[in-house]
């Protein structure tokens, strides 16, 4: 198979689809990989990295998307991208398209076989090319609530740790899942006090087993998530429901409930958000206002990281790119339910039914794509 990986062209978009050891793999397993020219530069890889691996340099990415077989990206296509994606060729990077009505259109309007990283599953019930990225932005998220709430920067002007006789910051957390995790955990370690909301009692249990006096766990019903939201100086919502739109959980009408200056870091904002005031910023111009309040939404923070992003990424996506280079798509996907999971489009049709049922719009079973 021709594998082909083009530079990303989302706004700050640092990372790569592509490591230079996922090439060697690739071409040691007999395929053909071909990367455009600086593709990797941003996480630290040159040309001469993937040449040594075995992989063919191209001058654009329409040679990329003209010549391979199967694209191999990061962030979801863009609509110049989505443009160049033809009938029969694989797609395999992150989509998110519950709230992308103009991207679904686009994939299913090119005929490609789409699949979703986000929603490949596996045996116990995770996403495990979801994961790395979601400790990645779950690690990321204390660091840029914390300068968010820098008063320079419209925040409240209260430390994360505080100081001797002076309090420290209050963080909530919406969501104890990988990203809610790893951002109370980081959280807690910069001296916050920190709580952590969710639903699942199984996972509080869990949470409080594991992590008991580093932060707090309480139950996310609707009054108890706006009570603690009131006495809060940063909540980070890190809610998600795999495939589908994230629920808003504090409206705007909520936010003069909350403390003038706090902020929202909204690390679910490539599924919607899980605030309704959340709207995707960049990396460049990541912070807004909305009456009183800080929101940061950076749709890929992972990218202000990207070389430990493109690496961890690749470590998680290389056994599956293989599987679907080695195997072609369909058998695959037929030998791997978790990797048919990750079917969002195929030949015209949505194949997800999340996605289908976000944005009201008619879906087959993956498995009928297969058949």
């Amino acid at each position: 198979m021709k594998i082909g990986c083009p530079k990303e062209i989302k706004p700050q978009e640092f990372r790569v689809g592509m490591t230079p050891n996922a090439a060697y793999e690739a071409v040691q397993g007999g395929h053909e990989v071909i990367i455009e020219t600086n593709a990797g530069t941003g996480a630290g890889f040159e040309d001469a990295d993937y040449t040594a691996a075995g992989a063919t340099i191209l001058g654009t990415a329409a040679e990329i998307f003209e010549a391979a077989d199967m694209i191999v990206k990061v962030k979801e296509p863009q609509a110049a991208e989505r443009k160049m994606l033809r009938e029969g060729q694989v797609l395999f990077t992150y989509l998110h398209l519950a709230p992308d009505p103009e991207q679904t259109k686009d994939l299913i309007a090119s005929g490609a076989t789409c699949i979703a990283y986000e929603t490949v599953t596996d045996r116990n019930g995770g996403l495990p090319l979801l994961a790395p990225m979601s400790e990645v932005a779950g690690k990321l998220a204390p660091q840029v609530g914390a300068w968010t709430l820098q008063k320079a920067n419209g925040g409240r002007g209260v430390l994360m740790g505080g100081v001797p006789g002076v309090g420290p910051a209050r963080v909530v957390v919406i969501g104890g899942g990988v990203v809610g995790t790893h951002a109370a955990r980081v959280a807690a370690g910069m001296g916050a006090d920190v709580t952590v909301l969710d639903r699942s009692l199984p996972r509080m249990r869990y949470l409080d087993d594991a992590f008991g006096g580093v932060f707090k766990t309480s139950f996310a019903s609707a009054g108890n998530t706006i009570e603690l939201a009131r006495e809060a100086d940063l909540i980070i919502g890190a809610v998600l429901i795999p495939g589908a739109a994230a629920p808003q959980l504090i409206t705007r009408a909520q936010l003069s409930e909350l403390k003038p200056g706090a902020a929202l870091v909204d690390v679910a904002i490539d599924q919607g958000g899980c605030f309704e005031t959340s709207k995707a910023t960049t990396h460049q111009d990541p912070i807004y206002e909305v009456d009183g309040i800080m929101h940061y939404c950076v749709a890929n923070m992972p990218g202000a990281v990207a070389r430990t992003s493109t690496i961890a990424l690749g470590n998680a996506t290389m056994p599956f790119m293989m599987a679907l280079a080695n195997k072609g798509w369909k058998k695959a996907c037929a030998d791997d339910p978790h990797l048919l999971a990750g079917l969002n489009v195929h030949a015209g049709q949505i194949t997800y039914a999340a996605v289908g049922e976000a944005l009201g719009m008619a879906y087959i079973a993956p498995e009928n794509a297969i058949a």
